[in-house]
């Protein structure tokens, strides 16, 4: 059977006759740069590639690009890794020329300064990983640089922003995230415990302690409020634009649901997903997959109104008692009525003790509330946070233990506008 190659750019294909090998191993050596880049793919899955490249006779680059996707995206998190990589490898008919001049040493453009697109730095390790180990090893003279004014790794580490990091740097951020300092907030209850203090006397503690002897012997027994951590109730968006930044945040969730009894994590998209349970397992990669299962809107659209509306309906009432605190993790880009939204965001408000807005909006300097979701919600938020590095998350988990600063307040961001 006659297949054809493609050649990169646009719907332009060369004929190949059987037994030419070129097309198979291109969708190989993208296929290992995909693996290498994070993505889940088996020998199986490249041979399932080849086959599908070859009895759909694809006619264009669109074609192209949906039989590879099909078969080798999984999971909804590998879609923008994916696009990168296909834009990368299949973009032009001289790849090897274009591999050539991208390893060459070149002056810095005015490109560099724009902002990465996500998954950009995995693809870049995964095609370009060895290519300074084939360099030739140059003599140069020995500098002596005082390093006391510059960075290390780790805080580079943890001002990186998550969307931007390499999958080895994401393996190290969730490594960060396991030991960070959990927060150790406490509120005290109307239920008592039992004291060597001598505060306040415990009556029936102390009277069971004297019928053991018939009365001949009363001691006082004394009592305390006991204390308690609240309930931590988490919304996380999972809309296109924030699922790389939710699923990060997750691997700290996983760490405070081990420590802490009364976590409850909600994701939404399009529709509200309880994932409590799921994020009981012990793993935390398993229990990132089990919640990716749970939910079928992932990477989708967003409808915060309606998903809060659900949950005020369904879950407030038993999930919000005892001076809980919710962390909404969104972008605040409401595509339906706003209206709904406000209604909705103050009736959370009012039913927790904390409301803090985790937003990795915020990550660009001179951040302005002109979204309309955006300028409903901040009335009703107690803090406004970002959330897209490892720095963000720490000074959350300080804000948690009872620390304010005055950089969440939301107050500075509704006079902007």
């Amino acid at each position: 059977m006659e297949t054809t190659a493609y050649a990169g750019n646009g719907a332009v294909f060369s004929p190949l006759v059987p037994g030419d090998g070129r097309l198979a191993d291109n969708i190989v050596f993208f296929a290992r740069a995909l693996r290498k880049a994070g993505l889940k793919i088996g020998p199986g899955a490249v041979a399932d590639a080849i086959d599908a490249v070859a009895l759909i006779g694809i006619g264009s680059r669109d074609e192209f690009h949906a039989a590879l996707q099909s078969i080798f995206v999984k999971r909804h998190e590998d879609q923008a890794v994916f696009d990168e990589a296909f834009h990368l490898f299949w973009r032009s008919r001289d790849l090897i020329g274009k591999m050539i001049a991208m390893m060459s040493p070149v002056a810095r453009s005015a490109q560099e300064n724009e902002r990465r697109k996500a998954g950009k730095a995995r693809v870049d390790d995964a095609f370009f990983a060895g290519r300074d180990d084939q360099q030739p090893v140059r003599e140069e003279p020995d500098i002596e640089i005082d390093a006391r004014f510059t960075a290390s790794g780790r805080e580079l580490l943890r001002r990186t922003d998550f969307a931007q990091m390499s999958a080895a740097e994401i393996s190290q951020a969730k490594k960060a995230l396991s030991a960070l300092v959990l927060p150790m907030d406490e509120v005290r209850t109307r239920r008592f415990r039992a004291s060597h203090r001598p505060k306040r006397i415990d009556p029936r503690a102390t009277m069971r302690d004297a019928m053991k002897t018939g009365g001949d012997l009363i001691l006082p027994r004394f009592r305390e409020p006991k204390t308690i951590h609240p309930p931590l109730v988490v919304l996380a968006d999972i809309s296109g634009s924030m699922s790389q930044y939710t699923r990060i945040f997750l691997h700290f969730l996983h760490v405070l649901t081990e420590k802490r009894r009364r976590v409850h994590t909600f994701l939404f998209g399009t529709r509200l997903s309880n994932v409590t349970r799921q994020m009981k397992n012990r793993d935390p990669d398993e229990a990132m997959d089990e919640c990716i299962r749970a939910v079928s809107d992932w990477s989708g659209g967003t409808r915060i109104g309606e998903t809060l509306h659900e949950f005020n309906r369904l879950w407030s009432r038993r999930v919000l008692g005892q001076g809980a605190i919710v962390l909404l993790i969104t972008d605040g880009l409401e595509r339906d009525d706003v209206s709904e939204l406000e209604t909705e965001i103050d009736r959370l408000h009012r039913s927790c003790r904390r409301l803090i807005w985790l937003n990795p909006l915020l990550r660009f300097d001179g951040f302005e509330a002109r979204a309309r979701g955006v300028r409903v919600m901040l009335p009703h938020v107690d803090e406004f946070r970002a959330v897209h590095n490892l720095e963000a998350v720490a000074d959350l988990a300080e804000a948690l233990s009872g620390k304010f600063s005055r950089d969440a307040d939301p107050r500075r961001f509704r006079t902007r506008h």
